[in-house]
C-alpha cells in the first residue's frame, strides 16, 4: 500500500502526466498493476491523503541491460520530459557529459580517440535524426522506445555512465 500519487506514478502509462523516470524504471523491472483505491476513512485516525494498493511482480529475468546506462539514459531524458529529445541533447551539459564518457569509454577500451575529435553533438544529433527519435518527447515514449534509443546510442559508441 503507497500513497495514491506514488501508487499512480508507479502505474502510469505514456501520455499520463505523472508518468515519469520512477515510472519507466519501475515498469522496466517489474509488472506493475493498481489493485484498489483506500479510502482515508478506512483509518483511525484518517491520514491526510488517499492510499493505494498495487502489486509488483518482478520481471524474471530481469532485462539484459546495465542498470547505470539505462538510468544514465532515462535521467537525461526525463530532467525536462516535455521537451523534444532533440532539444534535450542539444544541451550543453549533456553533450560535455556524452564527450567525457566517450572519452571514458574509448580510453578503457583501447580504442584510439580521433584527431581532432569530432563534435559530439553533431554525432548525438545524428543518432537521434537516423532513428526518428529527434521530435519524441520522453513523456510519450514507452519502454521499448527508450530500450530502443539506448541500443541506437551504444551502436555508435555513446554511453551514459
Amino acid at each position: 500500500m503507497f500513497q495514491r500519487e506514488f501508487a499512480l506514478r508507479l502505474v502510469a502509462q505514456p501520455n499520463d502526466p505523472l508518468y515519469c523516470r520512477l515510472t519507466v524504471n519501475t515498469q522496466l523491472l517489474s509488472k506493475v498493476q493498481h489493485i484498489i483505491k483506500v479510502s482515508k476513512n478506512n483509518f483511525r485516525p484518517p491520514p491526510k491523503v488517499e492510499s493505494s494498493v498495487v502489486r509488483i511482480c518482478p520481471v524474471n529475468p530481469p532485462p539484459p541491460i546495465n542498470f547505470k546506462e539505462w538510468d544514465g539514459l532515462v535521467r537525461v531524458c526525463f530532467g525536462r520530459k516535455n521537451k523534444t529529445l532533440g532539444a534535450i541533447f542539444k544541451q550543453d551539459n549533456v553533450i560535455d557529459l556524452l564527450t567525457e564518457n566517450f572519452k571514458t569509454v574509448c580510453a578503457l577500451q583501447n580504442i584510439p580517440l580521433p584527431n581532432p575529435l569530432p563534435p559530439m553533438k553533431d554525432k548525438i544529433m545524428d543518432v537521434l535524426d537516423k532513428n526518428g527519435f529527434s521530435d519524441q518527447r520522453s513523456s510519450k515514449m514507452d519502454i521499448n522506445d527508450f530500450l530502443r534509443l539506448l541500443t541506437c546510442f551504444h551502436e555508435e559508441n555513446i554511453h551514459f555512465c
